[in-house]
């Protein structure tokens, strides 16, 4: 079992950034490959980013690539997602994910609760 805990949301104007962290729970962070998923009001929810096991390997969603970068350390079981260049349309709720290294929904077993972003044009 892994428990998820989601932080670093908040406001922000236009072209700011924000540092998304993810918390988890349990000796087990390592096994799991990570990921990050938004959910913007009224639409599903959708890949943004996932990373290896051993950090070795990233992959992004095209409308994120270039700003946004996620990156772990196992040591603190964590897992974080710096955003740069924000835009309004990456207004959403961050989640966070453990799973298989993929980019769909279905492949992630474990799930924090979210933490809301607004970026202000």
């Amino acid at each position: 079992q892994v428990q998820l805990v989601e932080s670093g949301g908040g406001l922000v104007q236009a072209g700011g950034s924000l540092r998304l962290s993810c918390a988890a729970s349990g000796r087990t962070f390592s096994s799991y490959a990570m990921g990050w998923f938004r959910q913007a009001p009224g639409k599903e929810r959708e890949f943004v980013a996932t990373i290896g096991r051993s950090a070795g390997t990233t992959y992004y969603a095209d409308s994120v690539k270039g700003r946004f970068t996620i990156s772990r350390d196992n040591a603190k079981n964590t897992v974080y997602l710096q955003m740069n260049s924000l835009k309004p349309e990456d207004t959403a709720v961050y989640y966070c994910a453990a799973g298989s290294y993929s980019a769909l929904i279905r492949d992630m077993n474990y799930w924090g609760k979210g933490t809301p972003v607004t970026v202000s044009s």
